[in-house]
This record gives C-alpha cells, sequence and structure tokens, in this order.
C-alpha cells in the first residue's frame, strides 16, 4: 500500500474560508488516493461544509481549533497568544511529525513568524524565503524571495539561489536550472549596494548555474528558471505580474465583446486563447513553499479559491516524495543558526 502523505490545511485562512478550502481539498483527495488531509479550524463549520460533499472519509479529518489569526494582527503577538489557533496547530502537527506539510491561505505574518518559530529553520539555513512559481513564455520561473525577508544580506541571497535550484531541478524536473539575479541592467558593474555585493559570490558559487544579471522584463520570456531577490523587490514583481495580468485579462474580454464582429471572432479564438491563459493562471502552480524549513510549508494567496488549495495540496507530494528538505539540508550545511530550536 502505498505511504499516505499527511497535509495539514487552514481551513480558517484566507478571503473564501472555509468554503473554498474545504472544496480545494475535496478536489485534492478526489484526484490523489496517497493523501490524507487534517482540515484545521472551527469545527462546526467545516463539518457544515463537508456535508455537501461525497468524499472518501478515511482520507479527510478535522482538527478542531477555536481560534483564528486575523491578517491585521501583529504576527508575533498572535502566534504567542493564540495557541489554538488553526495556523499554530498546523505547524505544530508538522513539527511533531502528525503532517507532512501545513497549507494555509492566512496572515502572511503569522505564517513566516510560525515557520521560522515553531516549525524551524534547517540548520545552516540562515533565511528562509518564500518562492512562488510564476508563469513565463517558457513554462515556469522560482522567484526567490516574494515577500520573506525584505532586508537580506548577500549570503541570502546566495542560499536562495542553492535554495531554489534544488527545487527547480527535483520538483519541477528542470536540469541545471539557470539563476539569474534581479539588476538595473545586464551589466556586472550596476545595481544597488546589495546587488553588487552578491554578483560576485554567485558567480564564483560552484552549486548553481549562475546567468548573472535579470532585467524585469526578461522575466516573462523565461530568460531565467530561479529569479533571486530580497522580499521588497521580489514582492513587487509578484504584485504587478499579478496586476498586469488580470488588467490584460479584462482588457481583452472587453475587446472581444465590444461589437459583432469581435463577438464572432471571439468564438473562433476562445479555445486557443483559453490554453494560454491557462498557462498565465497563478492558481495552476499552488503556492509558495517556504524554503530551508524543518517541515514543508506553504503559503497561498489570501483570495485562494478551490484550485489553489488543490493544487497546493498536491504540491506537497512532489515535495516528500523529492526528498526536498534532505537535499537542502545536505547542501547548505549543518551548521547551528543563531536561536535555532
Amino acid at each position: 500500500m502505498e505511504e499516505m502523505v499527511k497535509v495539514a490545511v487552514d481551513a480558517m485562512g484566507g478571503d473564501y474560508a472555509p468554503a473554498e478550502m474545504v472544496k480545494g481539498v475535496i478536489d485534492a483527495v478526489t484526484l490523489r488516493q496517497d493523501i490524507k488531509v487534517f482540515l484545521i479550524g472551527q469545527q462546526d463549520m467545516i463539518k457544515e461544509e463537508l456535508a455537501k460533499y461525497s468524499y472518501q472519509g478515511s482520507q479527510i479529518e478535522v482538527i478542531h481549533a477555536p481560534e483564528v489569526i486575523e491578517t491585521a494582527e501583529p504576527p508575533v503577538m498572535a502566534i504567542r497568544k493564540k495557541k489554538q489557533s488553526s495556523i499554530v496547530v498546523g505547524m505544530n502537527m508538522v513539527k511533531e511529525k502528525k503532517a507532512d506539510a501545513f497549507v494555509s491561505a492566512g496572515s502572511s505574518g503569522a505564517i513566516l513568524v510560525g515557520g521560522q518559530v515553531i516549525v524551524g529553520r534547517i540548520k545552516g539555513v540562515e533565511r528562509p524565503p518564500l518562492a512562488p512559481l510564476i508563469p513565463t513564455e517558457k513554462g515556469v520561473s522560482l522567484l526567490v524571495d516574494c515577500g520573506a525577508n525584505v532586508d537580506a544580506r548577500a549570503s541570502h541571497l546566495v542560499q536562495f539561489a542553492k535554495m531554489g535550484s534544488i527545487y527547480m531541478e527535483n520538483v519541477l524536473q528542470v536540469k541545471n536550472p539557470r539563476v539569474a539575479i534581479v539588476n538595473i541592467g545586464a551589466e556586472e558593474e550596476k545595481g544597488n549596494a546589495l546587488v553588487k555585493e552578491t554578483f560576485p559570490l554567485l558567480k564564483n558559487c560552484p552549486d548553481i548555474n549562475f546567468v548573472g544579471s535579470i532585467e524585469a522584463r526578461d522575466i516573462p520570456h523565461g530568460e531565467a528558471d530561479v529569479i533571486v531577490c530580497e522580499a521588497f523587490v521580489g514582492n513587487v514583481i509578484l504584485k504587478l505580474y499579478e496586476g498586469v495580468g488580470a488588467t490584460f485579462l479584462s482588457m481583452v474580454k472587453k475587446g472581444m465583446l465590444d461589437s459583432f464582429r469581435s463577438k464572432i471572432g471571439a468564438l473562433l479564438v476562445k479555445p486557443a486563447l483559453k490554453k494560454t491563459m491557462k498557462g498565465f493562471d497563478a492558481s495552476e502552480y499552488g503556492g509558495a513553499p517556504l524554503l530551508g524549513l524543518n517541515g514543508l510549508v506553504v503559503k497561498t494567496h489570501g483570495s485562494s479559491k478551490a484550485k489553489e488549495v488543490t493544487n497546493s495540496v498536491i504540491q506537497c507530494v512532489t515535495f516528500k516524495e523529492q526528498e526536498i528538505n534532505e537535499k537542502i539540508r545536505t547542501n547548505i550545511g549543518t551548521s547551528p543558526v543563531e536561536g535555532e530550536q
């Protein structure tokens, strides 16, 4: 019998909780029989949603967590005070090896703090980055970091590059992934102090395939497989990416419905356009893993619908099967980290 991958899911996190979280989990266990999901949150609400579906009962278990960490709450205080929140309960399940992974669309700050304080960093990892897959002309690229470390140092970015390469090579099967650092020009001497300090370190790092700088306009063309930056820059890139994509799609739809002729044309191109737009739908790629922790934590968009939840849960299976944490642990080293549990 196949070993079940155990995934804890925060049923209370996100704009559409618990309905979309529950629906996403139902779809995941329907697609995969090797997944066991723990739905964590307010039991009555979760069971009310579950009652709407038919599913294999042995694959879903409800874990009661009466408290909810709201987005506006100070993360550190919330993690300390709300021990019975869905986020803290889920993180503790990963820490205690009762779950292989934790998925949440809840408070980003609480997830980042909980990941480091509760699950803990792999020894040798200085800072865990959030690493979402973003769609490109050639497939997808991994953006590292997109929100966890806004004041990163050069040594952090080098580790981001190493962890990102491991993820792309083993989860996405990209052989010898191309690594680039986000910059304002292709020349080595360009950039701010952090980029100038990091560039030679990446260039001389034997563990990665460093291809130099990448300008923001080249990211959608897929000129690199792993895109390295500190979190402020990464978050701006990600949000602009999402905003431009949504605006473009809205404008295309409006143009297609503008006249009778355009409506006829829309019917003709609809199949091809639908296929193309699917490739640029971020929800197709699941959530952003917080790389470098002792267990897997995946952050999905606060506005996640069922599809993204489903893909995030399935994403956890590949992460475990490919032993990503073990490979990061081997590659990064085992020197103690200050404050490590």
